[in-house]
């Protein structure tokens, strides 16, 4: 009765664009094997008959990377190791695999026996054998070891202050990378000196390979910026157990090059995605424009500009007259002050809603790539210029909602939610507003 009434057709768009994204095809096509060679998008890594061939899958792609890598390389590998989301998936075609799932987005037991997995399956390695490495978002969570004396706890605690003060990826995980002994390139000096070779579906956007699963393989960055001042400034380093914050004031170590990670490739991020998503708005006869694909900062923010450019749209036909679809990407932050059910995306499209109310022929979505946005049990959400009026009818107050971070609860009572269930692919959030012609 509620349902936003552009909703199954943002569903489709959403479902076309995700394939331009699909992990396991994208694995597929880069890799090709030859009797002494594996090519990476063409580069040849040399391989004799005595080198061991392993593979180590990590993060919220892993299963479907893992699955697109074996398909090619088949009986040649010698070692597998998959640390999914644990979720439940089915991993039965994956039996030459060792799968170990974590947990995320807090690490947890399950977290700690991943990342010992991870470092056990390249022990003893020597420089004729080759680590493929299959990188997505989440990793960060999803394996742990944390650096002495830090035991699993320090790192808990730390991740849920960081994220409930609204910490953005790059600090989350500049943080992370400090913590532990796998992260910041940790990884690859323990498979030393066997040579190693990423392959990486992005969540972060600009894809800067240090921050994606907080780089376990690939060279660390030295950070600039002061992070005890700035968990100051968020007002969180006094919640911080005492040994973190000893590491973090500790001076930084200049990042050392590692020479035998030979060549890394971003497969897909959300640039890709937004761009399919154009497309698939241009094929079917709708006009679409790309606003940009890294988009940050709050969510209820966001939402509210995003809003405002659409009504610039439909009342003033600019920058761009409708009907037409804006369609941006990035990765917001919810500072969280309620106890509601919700996520970045529902927070946004809810806010969206509030900035639309009022106008006419105006839709607007915010959807994870991934289906798993924050607790709201969904991708994230289609709102319209009547969802505000919706709520009303059924005794809901969509600014209380808001402010109480209970926006997927709300969005559920109006049939608002986009569910999709985990997607197997992870490269952030896809933003829509679709401006039709005045009806």
């Amino acid at each position: 009765m509620f349902e936003p009434r552009l909703k199954r057709f943002v569903e489709e768009l959403f479902r076309e664009a995700l394939s331009a994204v699909d992990p396991e095809r994208l694995v597929r096509e880069a890799i090709e094997l030859r009797d002494n060679a594996v090519l990476i998008r063409g580069i040849p890594h040399r391989i004799e008959r005595e080198s061991r061939l392993v593979v180590l899958a990590l993060g919220k792609a892993a299963v479907p990377m893992a699955r697109g890598t074996l398909s090619v390389l088949g009986g040649r590998v010698h070692r597998c190791v998959v640390v999914p989301k644990s979720d439940g998936e089915d991993y039965a075609e994956l039996e030459r695999c060792h799968v170990v799932p974590g947990s995320h987005p807090l690490p947890d037991a399950q977290s700690l026996r991943a990342g010992h997995a991870l470092l056990d399956a390249v022990r003893g390695l020597n420089q004729h054998d080759l680590v493929l490495v299959l990188l997505s978002g989440g990793g960060s969570a999803l394996a742990e070891v944390p650096r002495a004396p830090l035991d699993l706890d320090d790192v808990v605690l730390t991740t849920e202050r960081l994220l409930k003060a609204g910490a953005d990826i790059w600090l989350l995980n500049a943080v992370r990378r400090r913590l532990s002994d796998l992260k910041g390139g940790g990884l690859a000096r323990a498979a030393a000196p066997a040579r190693i070779i990423n392959l990486i579906v992005s969540d972060v956007l600009g894809s800067p390979l240090p921050v994606i699963a907080s780089g376990p393989t690939v060279e660390p960055e030295t950070t600039t910026e002061d992070i005890a001042r700035t968990l100051r400034q968020l007002d969180v380093w006094f919640d911080l157990p005492e040994t973190v914050r000893a590491i973090l004031e500790e001076p930084e170590k200049s990042s050392l090059r590692l020479g035998n990670v030979l060549q890394s490739v971003v497969l897909a991020d959300a640039a890709v995605l937004a761009r399919a998503a154009v497309e698939a708005c241009r094929a079917r006869g709708l006009p679409a424009v790309l606003c940009g694909t890294r988009y940050t900062g709050e969510a209820s923010q966001f939402g509210r500009f995003w809003a405002t450019l659409a009504r610039s749209v439909r009342e003033e036909r600019l920058p761009w007259a409708p009907p037409v679809a804006l369609v941006a990407a990035g990765e917001l932050t919810v500072t969280v002050r309620g106890d509601g059910r919700g996520g970045r995306n529902t927070e946004m499209a809810l806010a969206a809603a509030l900035a639309v109310t009022g106008a006419r022929d105006i839709t607007i979505a915010s959807l994870a790539s991934d289906g798993d946005d924050g607790t709201s049990g969904a991708a994230g959400a289609v709102v319209d210029t009547g969802t505000v009026d919706a709520l009303r009818v059924l005794g809901l107050d969509a600014r209380d909602a808001l402010h109480r971070n209970d926006s997927a609860t709300a969005l559920a009572a109006v049939g608002a939610l986009v569910v999709t269930g985990l997607t197997g692919t992870n490269v952030n959030d896809l933003y829509l507003a679709i401006v039709d012609e005045a009806r």
